[in-house]
């Protein structure tokens, strides 16, 4: 049964990295490790000369879960490995690797992780965090300016081109594969200890 994998997935700015990190604190740090699909983004070379305001980043294709699946089925398999790091101002991937040990549970987080059949099969818990739009378009705002160094202008562009549309095709048909659907993100309290306490129930199977 071990290492458990819970799945948590959702559209962008749901509260999914929210309700991530409260699981995480309440397990402790010695039972769980975190993996973010956003750390497998292919890096922009190979889009060639596309402009970057052409790229869909919500797109599946963006992503490489193939490398995302093979990482998650070593750890299943207590292996450890070498997890991308993505730097989102510059949409590209570093050098350097993150070194990820297998734990009892293991936590990945992504709005499209769902959507690939392999991936939601190794998932022994799927969690799908369900907030409004616009309170989601808001705090994508928020975020995207203040970590992510990106202009108002170019924000709602994306929103309306690339993320909207994605959301609508391939994140929001994705909750029919949760087993759990949380209104509100991390401040449903409920919901979390539920979880939490389902989780420990399967560590100690």
């Amino acid at each position: 049964m071990k290492p458990i994998i819970v799945g948590i997935a959702g559209g962008t700015a749901s509260g999914k990295s929210t309700i991530t990190k409260r699981i995480a604190e309440l397990l402790g740090p010695e039972k769980q490790i975190v993996i973010d699909h956003d750390s497998y983004y292919k890096d922009i070379s190979v889009y060639g000369d596309t402009p970057i305001t052409e790229i869909n980043f919500d797109h599946p294709d963006a992503l490489e879960t193939g490398l995302l699946i093979e990482h998650i089925r070593h750890l299943k398999k207590n292996q450890e490995i070498q997890m991308p790091v993505y730097d989102f101002s510059t949409h590209r991937r570093l050098k350097e690797t993150r070194h990820v040990e297998p734990r009892d549970v293991i936590i990945v987080d992504g709005i499209l992780i769902f959507t690939e059949r392999k991936l939601r099969e190794l998932c022994n818990i799927k969690i799908f965090v369900d907030t409004d739009d616009d309170e989601r378009l808001l705090r994508r705002l928020k975020r995207d300016i203040s970590e992510r160094g990106r202009s108002i202008d170019s924000v709602f562009t994306q929103y309306i081109n690339f993320v909207k549309p994605m959301h609508l095709e391939f994140v929001e048909p994705s909750k029919r594969w949760a087993d759990i659907i949380v209104p509100r993100g991390g401040e449903n309290v409920v919901a979390l200890e539920m979880i939490v306490s389902r989780i420990q129930k399967m560590i100690d199977l």
